[in-house]
This record gives structure tokens, sequence and C-alpha cells, in this order.
């Protein structure tokens, strides 16, 4: 019996997917005619159509649809018995796909990816910045190995380690009112310059939840898609906002005009964690991972504490 090679599997996930010939032949490294010529390989095999061409667009017919979860299982599995042969037991070592959301991913991989990467030279990090819901479905797929979220969250059956924790500030114009002072509690904050991320963002939600504001999502002056947008509107005087207390030794805060005063409801208001598949079949290794991630940021903010002095 013929079986479907995994190349072939793997151009038709690119392809259905992508719903686009030249982006799945550019995400396999390959030229679209040969990605073309293994589709039709394996529709021949099967004796099925698996997709529907035009000239415009391509769509999976139902039995495409059908086969590309099972394609993407098997495919998982060829990957991680390569991460078993890469590794040979050393520890974080070989390929680790890794997931993180964009409010935690510009403050942390710059201060713990040095320490990792000098700690485990054999360790290739796949990075991938994204939302959490989307994180978490491609956790469930076997896109990705583990992810960097921000809890509470819910996560449903998958596992996590908890590796670091952290409380929000709040970001003013230098020339504000309230710019100066220690804590700030949230009653304080003029609603109507209020400047938060768009929903789909877990930072949102837990800005909301700790101040106890979530009536005020719905008429905040501003609502971006990234951070780096807020900070950049309130140095330019447009209002003020919310950031987690990693940013503010940020290369981009300290370039920016604006001034922080710590939020006063109680913290921490995040936990910050790493989260895996309960069938995943390196678990060690992501222990270690969030063990290693946690003492490098101690270690930092303890410098940062010295320094201050």
């Amino acid at each position: 019996m013929n079986l479907p090679t995994l190349r072939q599997l793997q151009y038709l996930v690119a392809v259905i997917e992508l719903r686009h010939f030249g982006k799945a032949a550019e995400r396999c490294f390959v030229t679209q005619s040969t990605l073309s010529a293994g589709i039709q390989e394996l529709e021949t095999l099967l004796g099925a159509k698996l997709l529907e061409r035009t000239k415009r667009k391509v769509i999976p017919t139902q039995l495409g649809l059908e086969l590309l979860e099972r394609s993407q299982q098997l495919l998982g599995v060829a990957a991680e018995m390569v991460d078993i042969a890469q590794s040979d037991g050393r520890p974080l070592s070989g390929r680790l796909r890794l997931g993180v959301i964009p409010t935690i991913g510009p403050f942390l991989l710059p201060r713990v990816l040095p320490g990792i990467r000098k700690r485990f030279s054999a360790l290739k990090l796949y990075l991938l910045e994204d939302q959490t819901a989307r994180l978490l479905e491609r956790l469930a797929t076997g896109d990705l190995d583990a992810a960097i979220l921000a809890l509470p969250y819910d996560i449903g059956n998958l596992e996590s380690e908890l590796f670091w924790e952290e409380s929000f500030w709040v970001a003013f114009p230098e020339n504000h009112r309230l710019s100066t002072g220690g804590s700030v509690t949230s009653k304080d904050l003029p609603a109507d310059e209020l400047m938060l991320l768009e929903e789909g963002h877990c930072f949102r939600d837990h800005v909301l939840t700790a101040c106890r504001m979530q009536e005020l999502g719905y008429s905040a002056a501003f609502q971006g898609t990234s951070l780096y947008t807020l900070i950049q509107m309130v140095a330019g005087g447009q209002g003020i906002t919310f950031i987690p207390e990693m940013a503010i030794d940020s290369e981009l805060i300290k370039q920016s005009n604006i001034s922080f005063r710590p939020l006063s409801e109680r913290g921490p208001h995040r936990q910050i964690s790493l989260v895996w598949r309960p069938s995943f079949h390196r678990k060690q290794d992501l222990h270690l991972l969030a063990e290693c991630m946690g003492e490098i940021l101690t270690m930092t903010c303890a410098m940062r504490d010295k320094n201050k002095k």
C-alpha cells in the first residue's frame, strides 16, 4: 500500500492554512510548481480532490478539511521524533516552539534570552508572538510546544508553571497633573483620558479586573492594538494608560517622555506562566525553562534595585 509522505502532508496543511499556493510554497521553502505537484500526487494517491482551485483563491474540500487535523497531528509526532533524537537526553536542547503574548514578549525576551542561550547553547528556540486565544489554539493542534501567557485565564486542561508575578503601573505624560507622587488609585484616574488595548488582549482584561473598572472598557478614549502604540500616545500627551511592571526598564520606555506611578490596587495583578499540553513529552525541559526564566528575572530585578540605591 502506498502511503502519503510527510512532505505531501506538509504541503496540504500549508495550503489549507494559508489558502494560497504561493505563500504555502514560501513556508515550505519550495517552488510553487513543486508544491502544486506534491498536492496533485497526494490527490491521485487518495483518489479524491482535496482542494478546489480557482484563479483567485483556494478552497479546501470537506475531505481536505477532515484530513487537515490528522495531518497536523502526524506532522507533530514526526517533529517530536526529531526533537527526541536531537536532544539525545541533554536538558533543553534541540528544537522548542514557544509562543508568547505581545504584552510580555518585548519586555521579557530581551532579558531572559541571552542567559538561556548562554546556559543552553544546544537549544533552538522558534518564537511566535500572538494573542492568548490563538496561542492556545496552536498549542492544541501541536503547532507550538509551549507558550508564555499571563494568568488568570481559562487554559482548560493545559498544564502550567508560574515563574513570575507583577503589578501594573500607570503611565502619564511628563507634564500631566498626576504625573508625580507615589502610588495612585484607579478611582483618581480621569476616565476620559484612559487608553486601553483593544478587546482580545488579556492585559486589557487583567487591568480592568485589577481596577474594578469593567464598565470603563467600553468608554476608553482610545483602544490600541499594541502597548507600543499606547506608550507613544502617552508620550504625545494624548492620554494615560497602564503598563506592566517589567516594561518600565525597557528601552522604549527610557526613550519616551512619560512618567510612572504604581497602581495602588493590591497586587500582583497578573501571573506570568509557561503553559503546555499534558501529553507533551518534554515536561522536564519546560520546568527547567520556567525555573531559568524566573532566576534571570530575579537577578535582573535585584541588580536594578541595587543600582537605584
